[in-house]
């Protein structure tokens, strides 16, 4: 029997650590030829060995160092990934960021330039990355998978305001989404975790001990 994505190609957000690294290496090992990017150069190449030590085998991963937050680093990894394998299926949305600003506020007083940050990674990033892989999605009646977070729900705590925040307006987002691309063939969905020892504050740069708040 066939590996369940034999044949798909995935795009996985963020997966030189946590999460997207995990995602990564389970759609690999099912079958699917997957691009990973990140910014992070050597946790790069960490995923790209842990999915070959799999027995995956290395034609089968696209590793891309990109920014997301830049149309830049948006075209070359949807370029990239074309290029090398013909089509695009499922785009996992993953990359996230909180920060505390450079005074270690958290709540209200948190300075609105950690606002702009967090916004741009966490939602335009999804957004503006989801308009450039549509076409190739609807050409494969693909699937969008967000990673938002529990931190999205009805219940609040002030740790990471912003960050919340972004969460909540990406839900927003796949369920609107969701109801557009669905016409052309396409799921939106997203998945909401809670808290995950990942890295998540150690890669942005959070004292440690705050990475279970950070997570949520």
């Amino acid at each position: 029997m066939a590996p369940r994505f034999s044949g798909k190609v995935a795009l996985v957000t963020g997966s030189s650590n946590g999460i997207g690294r995990a995602t990564a290496i389970l759609f690999a090992q099912e079958g699917a030829k997957v691009t990973i990017t990140g910014r992070n150069v050597q946790r790069l190449e960490e995923t790209k060995q842990e999915i070959l030590k799999s027995g995956v085998p290395e034609d089968h991963i696209l590793a891309v160092e990109a920014d997301l937050t830049t149309e830049q680093g948006q075209y070359k990894l949807i370029n990239s990934t074309i290029q090398k394998f013909g089509r695009l299926d499922i785009l996992v949305n993953n990359a996230g960021a909180a920060f505390l600003d450079d005074q270690g506020r958290t709540g209200v007083d948190q300075d609105v330039s950690c606002y702009d940050r967090i916004m741009k990674i966490n939602l335009r990033s999804v957004v503006t990355l989801t308009q450039k892989a549509r076409k190739y999605l609807v050409e494969a009646k693909g699937e969008v998978i967000n990673v938002s977070s529990i931190a999205a729900g009805p219940q609040a705590q002030p740790m990471f305001l912003y960050y919340a925040m972004s969460k909540a307006a990406m839900d927003q987002y796949t369920r609107s989404a969701a109801i557009d691309l669905i016409q052309h063939g396409v799921r939106v969905n997203s998945v909401s975790p809670g808290a995950v020892a990942t890295g998540f504050g150690e890669a942005m740069g959070m004292p440690t001990g705050n990475e279970e708040k950070a997570s949520f």
